[in-house]
């Protein structure tokens, strides 16, 4: 299953990442917290709410809301503790939901950008090539073969 590979996927990079820590007292706190971050449940509120409303706006103030914090204190602990921006992150989810429906539908590129909350399908193409680095028909030519 796909969803569950993408959770471990998720779970080893959390892992790897507080093994990188670069060696600051960590003592009273969960392994992987980050001084000013989010909560870990916190961080599965704002993954849960982004992948349910993925085909919806997703603005930083529903974010916020869903971690009962302000716009800006969620922003800076967002931010330190997923080593991106919010809108960063929904677009990469944004992505990733597009990745999947590319390698298990047959739908055309712009019905799956429409299913991801992107405008277009020239849209899903800049997104896909800035952080995949290839363009959406590409990739899904070279995995569809491959799988």
């Amino acid at each position: 299953d796909l969803g569950m590979v993408r959770a471990c996927l998720r779970q080893l990079a959390g892992l790897l990442a507080a093994e990188a820590d670069d060696g600051q007292d960590t003592a009273g706190r969960e392994p992987g917290l980050v001084r000013g971050g989010l909560a870990p449940w916190q961080v599965r509120r704002v993954a849960a709410y982004v992948d349910a409303h993925l085909g919806e706006p997703v603005t930083v103030s529903d974010l916020a809301g869903e971690t009962r914090l302000s716009n800006g204190h969620f922003c800076r602990a967002s931010k330190a503790t997923m080593n991106e921006t919010p809108h960063t992150y929904v677009v990469l989810r944004r992505i990733e939901h597009a990745q999947l429906l590319m390698l298990t539908t047959a739908d055309s590129l712009s019905h799956i950008a429409a299913t991801c909350g992107l405008t277009d399908q020239a849209h899903l193409t800049r997104l896909f090539r800035r952080f995949v680095g290839e363009t959406p028909l590409n990739w899904r030519r070279t995995w569809r073969q491959t799988t």
